[in-house]
């Protein structure tokens, strides 16, 4: 059996992460992984944060809560988790965190697009699959679900 030491979690501050975080942690449970939690910020105060050496913005303020508050919650449930928040593009940020945090699996929920959806919104999944050295694990997420955003 393959068993994963750590595992990296982006989530998106938004319902889809009910699902990955669900489906993550059996998984976890199982291998006796640590987790890391990954959310990319990516609006016009994070992606010109340090060029500009700007302070973070409320959204960014809200997105660390958040970030904070799960791994809490992880923590409480006896997993072995710590928390980044990141600037920038997301699926360069998140395949950079595989590699500076040790990561050996890449945990993440998707929206399902389909091509047109795709073509127009953008896939970080598509991405970081295609772009990632460790195996990406992708859990379609259902955006009724879980806690909505703040």
């Amino acid at each position: 059996m393959t068993v994963y030491a750590r595992i990296l979690v982006p989530l998106e501050h938004s319902p889809y992460d009910a699902a990955i975080l669900e489906h993550i942690r059996p998984l976890a449970r199982l291998c006796g992984s640590a987790l890391v939690l990954i959310h990319v910020a990516d609006g016009w105060a994070a992606r010109n944060l340090k060029q500009l050496d700007l302070r973070e913005s409320e959204e960014m303020q809200k997105d660390r809560a958040y970030l904070d508050q799960v791994c809490a919650d992880l923590s409480r449930d006896g997993f072995d988790t710590d928390a980044l928040l990141a600037t920038g593009d997301p699926a360069n940020e998140i395949l950079a965190a595989v590699e500076r945090e040790r990561c050996d699996l890449i945990a993440m929920a998707t929206h399902g697009h389909r091509l047109v959806g795709d073509i127009v919104y953008g896939s970080v999944a598509n991405t970081v699959r295609h772009r990632a050295s460790v195996p990406v694990l992708l859990v379609r997420g259902h955006a009724g679900a879980g806690v909505h955003r703040a």
